[in-house]
């Protein structure tokens, strides 16, 4: 397995150092570099990429929640804090492990042996292409609630307004952004834009049902039915050569 290149946010320069320090007898993580606040991550994280991110929550100006908000594809992310009261908040996000101030190298070693696991799931190296992958993960903020969501959990996309609604397990929080933004982004193999306003995921379909005036009907595996427009009827019968 190749090295896996990691990023370290935190705006406490003891802190950084810590992690540097405790990651020394992981030789499989690069350090590919620091950052102090949300704004030098951001850029970072954007131009190099990383693997994996170590991520303070707590941080002056912008937290470390807010630098997922603005990440369109979020590094699989190990937040570490003082803060123990973000505990629960953390997991809600589905970050990949949470590691309490001052990190002990056990809590450490585990966690990394779960990113570790995690890219072997996913066989290859981050492409650099503009869009994303069945194992990219997005940032949902919704109210006082958010969550890190990895593509392939996602079932449907939805209009509502100038958003969007996303569903996943039992949730459909609202993302804001654009349908239409949203598509662009996707992985063309796993997602298809059934009509003006729904894009579904085919891994979800559990039956199409031929309708009326040579249109489909999908039947999802959570039992939805999406009607799927006569031009883009034609278009998934070709794909799919059905």
């Amino acid at each position: 397995m190749r090295k896996l290149t990691a990023l370290i946010v935190d705006d406490s320069r003891l802190a950084r150092n810590e992690i540097k320090e405790l990651l020394k007898v992981h030789p499989e993580i690069s350090i590919m570099g620091e950052a102090s606040n949300v704004d030098e991550a951001y850029d970072h994280i954007t131009n190099q990429k990383p693997d994996l991110l170590f991520l303070d929550i707590n941080m002056p100006e912008k937290s470390g929640f807010d630098l997922l908000e603005m990440l369109e594809d979020v590094p699989v992310t190990i937040f570490t804090t003082a803060y123990d009261e973000y505990a629960i908040k953390s997991f809600e996000y589905n970050a990949l492990d949470y590691l309490l101030k001052p990190i002990s190298p056990q809590r450490l070693e585990i966690a990394l042996e779960k990113a570790k696991d995690r890219f072997k799931e996913e066989n290859s190296p981050k492409s650099g292409d503009r869009r994303l992958t069945e194992t990219s993960q997005i940032f949902i903020k919704d109210g006082e609630r958010c969550w890190l969501v990895r593509i392939e959990k996602i079932r449907l996309f939805e209009i509502v307004g100038n958003y969007t609604r996303v569903y996943f397990d039992s949730e459909k929080p609202l993302l804001y952004k654009s349908l239409q933004q949203v598509e662009d982004k996707l992985p063309e193999a796993s997602f298809f834009r059934a009509n003006r306003q729904q894009i579904v995921n085919i891994n979800f379909i559990k039956e199409l049902i031929p309708w009326f005036h040579g249109k489909l009907k999908l039947k999802m595996l959570d039992g939805t039915e999406i009607e799927v427009s006569r031009r883009q009827s034609s278009v998934f019968r070709d794909r799919m050569s059905f």
